[in-house]
């Protein structure tokens, strides 16, 4: 299969996004924000949620390393993250957008146990790009409440 090269401009654009970067995990050392560049950048394993299982008796699922990053930044919060430690582990949610100035808005990143990000943000401007090749894994993230942000 192909590698994934996605861009976002709007809502619905990072709506798509949101929903291939679900379940993604990476290492809190794995993100950063470029001030002087506008860029809040990371590296993720995403999850290739576009992939069916393989496998009748075991199924097997793929992950794929892969970068994102949103341009036009002009700040970065957190909170419930431990950004003090670069080897905490995070499993991204989704992405969501409040746009009560659009185009500027903010950008969160929701992730599992509480945390998220905002990315204040001059407008919607984004990017995911597979990085290599996908390798097999035999977890599947299963959720009891629908985690989508539109």
């Amino acid at each position: 299969m192909d590698r994934l090269k996605l861009v976002a401009f709007d809502v619905d654009d990072l709506a798509v996004v949101s929903a291939h970067v679900q379940d993604a995990v990476l290492k809190v050392r794995d993100m950063t924000f470029l001030a002087k560049e506008k860029r809040f950048a990371a590296v993720i394993n995403r999850f290739v949620w576009e992939k069916p299982a393989e496998g009748a008796i075991r199924k097997t699922w793929e992950r794929r390393r892969a970068g994102f990053h949103f341009d036009r930044v002009l700040a970065v919060r957190s909170a419930g993250i431990d950004r003090s430690d670069p080897e905490a582990v995070l499993d991204l949610l989704a992405i969501g957008f409040d746009g009560a100035e659009e185009p500027a808005g903010t950008v969160t990143l929701i992730f599992a146990g509480g945390g998220a990000i905002a990315l204040d943000v001059e407008c919607i401007e984004a990017a995911i790009s597979d990085l290599g090749p996908a390798w097999a894994t035999a977890c599947c993230p299963e959720h009891g409440v629908d985690t989508q942000v539109a």
